[in-house]
């Protein structure tokens, strides 16, 4: 579901993550470490908690928050702990299989809609097209009912039947449709042409180009890479002469799945290495069975490519099959296993590994490091005009679209009218007519380049930036530099906001005053130094723990997010019935400061 209110009913999700499914391990009984202090302390606040809190909890909930804690400790935003409850969905977005009509819907003045039937799904089977209005299911009004709500009514078990009531114009009739397990495709062409609503993959048919857009790496994708790729006719290079790959906007999913994709069309070398702690190291390689003929391949990438699109590319360029134009891809470079914890269902997606391209270079992207993820090679590097990204989105949107309904003619959307124009009057044969109707520069630039490579046998550079001729490094990250830089200004900006509106506030009469005595965060006088002086802690016996030398004057900016607070504070709240200073017992007077030093 986005957003936007749309759900797709078939796959649409970003793993963000190389993915590797395991056989599914239950976790039972107590870890060796269950009778540790440690986990005593944990078991003893779960008692605790069951004892005295003022509302009841569940030990499952308890459970869920101890685990969740755990995982989220790692600091590895790709270490997820899925619930039983999450499971569902979760296990859907990564297999692309669910049980329902094959259809994505939205809702449209308070109605559910039909946006596009899926294919070769029961509902395309069943007639439903884009815009029809789905009045009822199974008699229930979808009339202002939450498009979730819709859903759950319209899945169900397979072999079972649903009736919709559909509204197409002014025409309204029934549709009784079997619920199927519906398989989502990942890899998509140009357009979707005939009544089946099958995709033309030829981009460029005069010069023999094919187009591929794998968007995402599902266990079944590499199936549908290779049925595809049957469908043109680029397994016995009987109508395809090249092909372009893309790769964008795609986050990953399953490491299997690239490794079967690039052994497609490698005849040998290293396609990825993994490494972990637990894990033995383990180094995949092509075989020279069932490659494909050894026709121009052009990968298309940007800043979304990510995990198993950054090893699809890398392994080819790394193996000097593919070029790859773009932008600098996502840097995701390490791999989680999924298991089962227990009956229940729940599971938990941990990092068990890293991975590696054939150079030996790990993509990850690091805070100390200046280069992730994978370049486009020298002279390809195209960027895509931020202002121009939603028509390339809308444009492909249509041509998804089964038979690419044409636009009401009431339509205020100046774009929509000139797609809609160019779309009566379909040129596919015209390579210079289709790329003038996808308005996206880099698949432009990618068509080119391969036309190029057929016309003279080599690639030829095509980026014409000055800053290319600096190397496609150096260009990636003077990008992210000036991104950073954007990002330091915004904030710096509302620094200066914050800032004016404290000036505004200090005017009122006492306001000031007042605001000091009650900051318990400005520890000492900023116009003292206390560099060379010495930090003392103690006890709240008064007993020093430790001395230690100041050897700058920022002691203070890095205290104040501490568990400190000044004696001066401390009282001044004392008197204003605050909260005391938990250092101080009740009835005693701090410890005194030591002599020679800020303490």
């Amino acid at each position: 579901m986005t957003t936007s209110g749309k759900l797709i009913l078939a796959l649409s999700c970003f793993t963000a993550g190389v993915l590797v499914v395991r056989l599914l391990m239950a976790v039972n009984g107590t870890s060796s470490t269950g009778s540790s202090e440690a986990w005593q302390q944990v078991a003893g606040v779960r008692d605790i908690i069951k004892e005295r809190y003022v509302d009841e909890v569940s030990d499952e909930k308890l459970r869920d928050g101890a685990i969740r804690g755990m995982v989220e400790a790692l600091g590895d935003p790709y270490s997820v702990y899925v619930t039983a409850e999450e499971a569902a969905g979760f296990n859907k977005d990564l297999t692309g299989e669910y049980v329902g009509i094959g259809a994505e819907v939205n809702t449209r003045s308070g109605w559910l809609t039909i946006a596009n039937p899926m294919e070769e799904s029961p509902a395309l089977r069943a007639g439903l097209l884009p815009e029809d209005r789905v009045l009822r299911i199974n008699g229930t009004s979808t009339k202002d009912l939450p498009v979730e709500k819709c859903v759950e009514l319209l899945v169900g078990q397979p072999g079972t039947s649903v009736t919709l009531d559909i509204l197409r114009g002014t025409r309204e009739f029934s549709v009784q449709i079997e619920r199927a397990r519906i398989k989502a495709r990942a890899v998509k062409g140009l357009v979707r042409v005939g009544a089946e609503g099958q995709w033309n993959y030829l981009i460029d048919p005069q010069m023999g180009i094919g187009y591929l857009r794998i968007t995402q790496f599902t266990p079944s994708v590499a199936t549908e890479v290779e049925a595809a790729l049957r469908a043109m006719g680029a397994t016995d290079g009987s109508r395809v002469r090249g092909l372009v790959l893309d790769l964008r906007f795609n986050g990953g999913g399953v490491l299997e799945a690239a490794e079967r994709i690039a052994d497609m069309f490698l005849k040998d070398g290293v396609i990825v290495s993994t490494r972990g702690r637990a894990h033995e190291s383990r180094v995949s390689k092509a075989q020279e069975r069932g490659t494909l003929p050894d026709l121009p391949l052009l990968i298309l990438v940007n800043a979304e490519s990510a995990s198993a699109s950054e090893v699809l590319a890398g392994a080819l360029q790394d193996n000097k099959r593919a070029i790859v134009l773009g932008t600098r891809t996502f840097g995701k470079g390490s791999v989680q296993s999924l298991m089962t914890l227990s009956e229940g269902g729940s599971e938990l997606k941990l990092t068990e590994q890293a991975y590696y391209l054939p150079s030996d270079r790990s993509i990850q992207r690091k805070d100390d490091s200046p280069t992730w993820g994978v370049d486009p090679d020298p002279g390809f590097y195209v960027t895509m005009p931020r202002d121009g990204l939603l028509d390339v989105f809308r444009v492909r949107r249509k041509l998804e679209l089964l038979g690419q309904p044409a636009v009401p003619s009431d339509a205020s959307d100046a774009l929509d009218k000139e797609i809609a124009a160019q779309l009566a009057q379909p040129r596919w044969d015209d390579v210079e007519w289709t790329l003038a109707l996808l308005r996206d520069p880099q698949l432009a630039a990618g068509v080119r380049a391969v036309q190029t490579r057929l016309r003279t046998g080599t690639w030829q550079p095509i980026a014409t930036d000055a800053q290319t001729a600096q190397g496609v490094r150096d260009v990636a990250s003077a990008d992210e530099l000036v991104r950073l830089r954007q990002l330091e200004e915004r904030m710096l900006r509302e620094l200066a906001r914050l800032g004016r509106r404290a000036e505004t506030l200090e005017e009122g009469t006492g306001v000031r005053e007042l605001a000091e005595a009650r900051n318990d965060r400005d520890l000492w006088d900023d116009a003292v130094s206390v560099q060379g002086g010495s930090l003392v802690v103690r006890d709240k016996q008064g007993a020093v723990v430790a001395t230690l030398r100041i050897t700058g004057d920022d002691l203070e900016r890095w205290l104040l997010d501490a568990d400190v607070q000044s004696e001066l504070q401390s009282e001044l709240q004392g008197k204003s019935g605050a909260v005391t200073n938990p250092a101080a017992p009740a009835g005693e007077a701090p410890p005194k400061p030591a002599a020679g030093g800020g303490s």
